[in-house]
């Protein structure tokens, strides 16, 4: 199966798709019309040929879905939130004037950088410090395999801890229903909900199996850097230097586990590579959710738009936004 470099993100009733050179979010509404907002894009990486360099382009990658991503949740919550003042407009009898809400670059920026300091805090130093704690001081292998468990462990709380929550649950069939129009997108065949509906909802280039591969690989890379700050200085790193160290390598890890990451999709068919990326699928088992046929519909929408499709074999009322 080839890997066609599409990928997307669930958002709040909607599915945002990314393709080569456009990014477009399709956001369902009461009314059943699915609205579509999609834009050029041009990754940084594709400027600059230092960029593309194999690690380099996956932490820009990273850093680009990041705002990305949190670009068009707010979009889908907006959108979101408009539907609802247009049902209370439409309830008290008064007329309803939308007005768009922009966030600027900076408030993005800002929330993009506060979200990865919440994770590096929670997902990073945490399970540093809980080991540091726990007193494990039988080498440094050891002791990322301690703070590699208890990273996991923590991922593993936090996703199956929002699985609980309803408005989750619909997020996670958009989210199904974007891995399975993307199967069909790599299987060559038309975009109709029939031919989504027969894949299944685990993909092996999932961001869920991203995450798990970055806690993986670190434990590699950390006790590599742990292992050589202790030959080099004679003692093992302190709680805050072991941090700063493992902060400046997380670029490498992160850059590192996106070329996994891509390895694993276009090996997908090998057998060695099916067992690797099995941890990752079975985690998917919570993140993704079978998808109704309109759920589909929605992924499909947008990754026509991504892909630029003009004629669509789907009998669906859309708005271009």
């Amino acid at each position: 199966m080839p890997d066609l470099g599409v990928g997307g993100q669930a958002v709040i009733e909607g599915v945002m798709m990314r393709a080569k050179d456009r990014i477009a979010t399709a956001v369902r509404i009461p009314s059943g019309e699915i609205l579509v907002k999609s834009e050029d894009f041009k990754s940084v990486s594709s400027r600059y040929k230092f960029l593309s360099l194999p690690v380099i382009r996956g932490v820009v990658a990273f850093f680009e879905m990041l705002i990305i991503g949190i670009r068009t949740l707010n979009f889908s919550a907006d959108i979101a939130v408009r539907e609802i003042e247009k049902q209370e407009a439409l309830e008290s009898g008064k007329p309803y004037i939308y007005k768009e809400k922009k966030t600027s670059s900076v408030v993005l920026f800002g929330t993009a950088i506060f979200a990865l300091a919440l994770g590096i805090a929670v997902f990073f130093f945490l399970p540093l410090a809980i080991s540091t704690l726990l007193n494990v001081k039988k080498g440094a292998v050891a002791f990322n395999l301690v703070a590699g468990g208890i990273r996991v462990v923590l991922f593993l709380i936090y996703v199956w801890g929002i699985s609980f929550f309803g408005e989750f649950k619909r997020v996670f069939q958009y989210h199904g229903a974007e891995h399975k129009s993307i199967f069909a997108y790599e299987n060559g065949l038309e975009l109709t909900t029939e031919n989504v509906s027969r894949f299944t909802t685990f993909h092996p280039r999932c961001g869920t199996s991203f995450i798990l591969i970055v806690a993986l690989f670190a434990i590699v890379i950390y006790s590599f850097s742990d292992t050589m700050f202790a030959v080099i200085t004679g003692n093992p790193p302190a709680l805050a230097t072991r941090f700063m160290l493992h902060f400046l390598l997380l670029p490498f890890v992160a850059g590192g586990a996106y070329e996994l990451l891509k390895l694993s999709g276009r090996t997908r068919d090998n057998s060695i590579t099916k067992i690797l990326i099995q941890p990752g699928l079975w985690l998917q088992r919570i993140t993704t959710k079978e998808p109704s046929v309109d759920q589909m519909e929605v992924a499909i929408v947008a990754l026509e738009s991504a892909l630029g499709v003009t004629e669509s074999k789907l009998a669906v009322k859309k708005t271009c936004l």
